[in-house]
């Protein structure tokens, strides 16, 4: 299999090649390696490639090649560093239940990607092994905290890859790649064994690809919970992939320009929304110029603050433990040291604070999803960062200051994660200037994945975004 006919192919279509026997799962593995070892040296994504992973050929998408983001899933006996010198060279001793159910749907898996360290930032580039570029243009970031499973997927290295995301972490570097990418609901996809929730519930797995049936079908594969889990979402009535392919009635769909924090998207972005409106009502849905109430902009921050120091702190207590190795400037970078020492000053109190404020917040959101089907904002106020600019103040930041300093940068997504409820990144904005992508955000109420998926598809049918390839693609 030759690359261009690898790097044409999603995976819904390689495991459909598989399944008829045009081609050997091998043949599919050896083309994703040789696609990584193409492009990777151009921009920094995969730090490490797993050739001798079993392999199950009976799943829905047997033989399809899968890397996994360095954070937040584990492979026994693989290595899982966080993107941190605290927890060089640890090693999973068992998998997580989604590397199961990936095992189990036949997913291939084929080694790891990059991650800002602890994923406590929306730019990929930590100290520890080195920034990621876009593949779009090398002079900039590829977003995070997924960048490098984005950054591989944009290139060719693979049709999709695993993502978290905790504030905006699938929906960011899906908007600087060009990507489709689905936070799903809380709950959705099993965090288990080890944790039943990760940033008290801010977290989720998932995945970024370049279609949207690429992801419904990754979910339908994965999704649901195991004995143990603190949550149960109630089954769709048909399958996520179904639901892509579905067009969906006519959509009231509230418009967000600019971010709540005072400040304005920049000129490029606000096109693009303007564009997207205009795409919507050309399929009969109704956007329309909406007012979203989540309390002071401050306060806001403030309770993610809480949630993200406090969670920081104790992950990281773990992790020194694990290692055998001492909390300081040797072993994280001073946003995470800074994350880290204002966790522990929280109290209890401070705590229960953040949860009742949290439950404000998507109680009101609740009310909006009463009027609107879905709230539509960019997912990013600007086109993203240049490398090395993100974290040229990190040294001088204490805790709360580089909070701000994240949500100023992703103001649009961290909604979704104290919610719990879905949102994706769909590619529909260029830049003129840069060639950079500009994602659309689409929002919507809890568990409804299946009606996100049948914008999604489309959008995809009417206005494709297949054609367009980054500068670095290793179909070339």
């Amino acid at each position: 299999m030759n690359l261009s006919d690898y790097t044409s192919c999603d995976a819904v279509g390689l495991a459909m090649l598989i399944a008829q026997g045009d081609v050997t799962p091998e043949e599919v593995n050896q083309a994703a390696i040789k696609a990584i070892e193409k492009v990777n040296g151009e921009i920094h994504a995969v730090i490490e490639i797993w050739q001798d992973e079993p392999a199950n050929l009976q799943g829905p998408l047997q033989g399809v090649p899968m890397l996994v983001k360095d954070l937040g899933i584990a492979v026994s006996g693989r290595r899982n560093e966080l993107g941190s010198r605290l927890t060089a060279g640890y090693v999973s001793a068992q998998d997580s239940t989604l590397t199961q159910k990936m095992r189990q749907a036949g997913l291939v898996l084929l080694g790891r990607t990059t991650t800002p360290e602890l994923a406590a930032s929306t730019t990929t580039e930590p100290r520890f092994n080195g920034g990621t570029v876009n593949p779009w243009n090398k002079r900039y970031s590829a977003g995070g905290s997924s960048g490098g499973s984005a950054a591989a997927v944009a290139s060719g290295m693979v049709p999709a890859a695993h993502a978290t995301d905790g504030g905006g972490s699938i929906r960011v570097p899906a908007s600087a790649n060009g990507l489709f990418g689905l936070k799903p609901s809380r709950g959705r996809i099993s965090m288990g064994p080890e944790v039943d929730e990760v940033w008290s519930g801010l977290a989720v797995h998932g995945f970024v690809s370049r279609t949207v049936r690429d992801s419904a079908a990754l979910l339908d594969a994965v999704q649901g919970n195991t004995a143990g889990d603190p949550f149960i979402i109630a089954a769709t009535h048909n399958t996520l992939r179904e639901s892509a392919v579905q067009a969906p009635r006519p959509l009231r769909i509230g418009v967000i320009t600019h971010p709540l924090n005072g400040r304005r998207s920049d000129p490029e972005v606000v096109a693009a929304l303007e564009q997207t409106v205009g795409q919507l009502i050309a399929l009969g849905h109704q956007p329309e110029e909406a007012t979203l109430d989540i309390g002071r902009w401050e306060a806001f921050v403030e309770m993610n603050t809480r949630f993200w120091a406090a969670n920081t702190a104790a992950w990281i207590d773990a992790l020194a433990g694990a290692m055998n190795r001492s909390v300081n400037a040797d072993t994280l970078e001073p946003s995470n040291l800074a994350l880290w020492q204002l966790g522990h000053e929280l109290s209890a109190v401070e705590m229960v604070g953040a949860m009742h404020m949290r439950n404000a917040v998507t109680q009101r959101m609740g009310q909006f999803y009463q009027q609107y089907d879905m709230l539509l904002t960019p997912v990013l106020p600007a086109l993203p960062t240049e490398l090395g600019h993100y974290n040229r103040h990190q040294d001088t930041l204490d805790g709360r200051g580089w909070m701000h300093h994240v949500f100023d940068q992703s103001p649009f997504t961290a909604l979704a994660n104290v919610c719990g409820t879905p949102a994706m990144s769909v590619p529909l904005g260029l830049s003129p200037s840069s060639h950079l992508p500009i994602g659309m955000q689409f929002l919507a109420g809890f568990n409804q994945e299946p009606l996100l998926l049948q914008l999604a598809g489309q959008l995809e049918r009417a206005f494709p975004w297949h054609r367009r390839k980054p500068a670095v693609w290793a179909g070339q």
